[in-house]
């Protein structure tokens, strides 16, 4: 299996056959580049027996690593029983099984649509908003969203338009749907001193956007908690929960977020009960089903679902569908995962690791490059700069390629979100691994803070 031509040639053929996503293929090409050929703990394992620690959680997904454990012993199981089957036309007992339990788990829901990731869920949101003022009344006007700067919410169109991050997204301006922006807390975190003054400000600036244009606003989306790959910023107390009542308040739908933020990265199961701000319409996806399978939900309310009730010729029935859409193997992925986390007692765990990480952070304020540390749960961001300035490149690289290369070095998996270092790991891992992934972090800040000082 690891015959060394045959590893060599699977870097070159990546090379020459596979395009990998948000990566600069010029310096790509240039490397010699990891590639993954099995898991181990919670460990990956690359093509010349390498083990490396992830300190992504497989793109924020992963929660008990890699090896054998009862989500993975489920989903060959199912894949014997029924590999697949459709919901067009048709059920499919682990489908409903997942459904029940996705109901009785998140407050104030009561439909459950599938759907197989993270940016369709929420694609699957917006066009349920927008279909539901128009199942009302056919004349609404109200078919625009407001959105929060900074948000992210995928890499579609629909997504990209409410969730638009310049970095990510300029090239693709001109095919976007117009949206309404608000400032989100992130904006004003260097201008107010008090938290409580950033609150006061965003939802100021958002209830005169509402209070203007609510007739043609359909929804709100935001992500639940915290915003991630827009700035890792964690929302002040009380913000969510008071911009859920200016939505009420302006009969505007809200649409939460919690794909990335939701079963447990933020330390809590179900982020908006936490925020106190129960949505009309939430979605769910990575950690949903352990890491892995594609599969995602889009949660609403009765109120929402009667509107898509009538005679077949009215036309109000969803529109929406996916070949994939309610995969069995997939739900029974989800269903057996949401077991072990009640099992394994897992949002306690992670609560304790989170206390723990905070402790351990609290050092990397010696260094220069550290401006600002964002942590909430078993998410971390910190913010790197060179003087005033955000540190964007080093030694000729840009700053997430410098710092995977050095972590990739000492046998872990770190990136950044622009010149914020993440510290994103699977939500299992144990306090000795975590250690390991946050030592990791701090030598190689260490060690570029010297360089830095002593080049300035």
């Amino acid at each position: 299996m690891f015959n060394k031509n045959n590893n060599y040639s699977l870097d070159s053929n990546d090379k020459r056959y596979v395009w990998h996503p948000y990566t600069q293929m010029k310096i790509w090409n240039r490397g010699s580049n990891k590639i993954i050929i099995e898991g181990d703990d919670f460990y990956l394992i690359d093509q010349n027996k390498k083990k490396i620690l992830d300190g992504v959680a497989g793109m924020w997904s992963n929660v008990w690593g890699y090896g054998e454990n009862p989500i993975i012993k489920s989903m060959q199981r199912q894949l014997s029983t029924l590999p697949n089957s459709t919901l067009f036309g048709l059920g499919n007992r682990k489908s409903v099984n997942l459904a029940e339990k996705l109901i009785k788990l998140c407050k104030g829901m009561d439909k459950v649509f599938y759907s197989d990731n993270g940016s369709t869920a929420i694609e699957i949101a917006l066009k349920m908003s927008t279909q539901y003022w128009k199942n009302k009344n056919n004349n609404s006007k109200k078919h625009l969203f407001l959105s929060l700067r900074n948000g992210y919410h995928g890499d579609t169109i629909g997504t990209m338009s409410v969730g638009f991050v310049a970095n990510f997204f300029e090239s693709y301006k001109s095919i976007l749907l117009k949206t309404f922006r608000v400032p989100s807390p992130k904006d004003y975190e260097f201008k107010y001193e008090v938290e409580s003054e950033i609150v006061d400000k965003c939802l100021d600036l958002t209830e005169k956007k509402l209070k203007k244009y609510s007739s043609k606003i359909s929804a709100m989306i935001m992500e639940s908690g915290a915003q991630i790959a827009g700035g890792v910023s964690i929302y002040p107390r009380n913000y969510q929960k008071k911009i859920s009542e200016l939505c009420k308040k302006y009969d505007v739908l809200l649409i939460l977020d919690e794909i990335a933020t939701g079963f447990g990265r933020l330390g809590n199961m179900i982020e908006y009960e936490k925020q106190k701000s129960i949505p009309d319409i939430v979605c769910y996806g990575k950690a949903l089903n352990g890491g892995y399978f594609p599969i995602a939900v889009t949660l609403t309310t009765n109120k929402i679902y009667k509107a898509f009730l009538g005679n077949y010729k009215d036309k109000k029935q969803f529109f929406h569908g996916h070949t994939y859409t309610g995969h069995p193997v997939g739900c029974t992925a989800c269903i057996t995962n949401i077991d072990h986390y009640k099992k394994t007692n897992l949002i306690v765990h992670i609560q304790q690791n989170s206390i723990h990480v905070q402790k351990k952070l609290n050092k990397f304020y010696d260094l220069d490059i550290v401006s600002k540390i964002r942590h909430k749960g078993l998410l971390t961001g910190i913010d790197l700069v060179n003087g005033k300035k955000s540190l964007n490149f080093v030694q000729g690289l840009p700053i997430n390629y410098y710092i995977m290369k050095e972590s990739l070095k000492r046998g872990v998996y770190l990136r950044t979100l622009g010149n914020i270092l993440t510290i994103i790991p699977p939500l299992a891992i144990p306090r000795a691994k975590l250690d390991i992934l946050i030592d990791v972090s701090y030598e190689i800040l260490y060690l570029l803070d010297k360089e830095i000082s002593n080049i300035t």
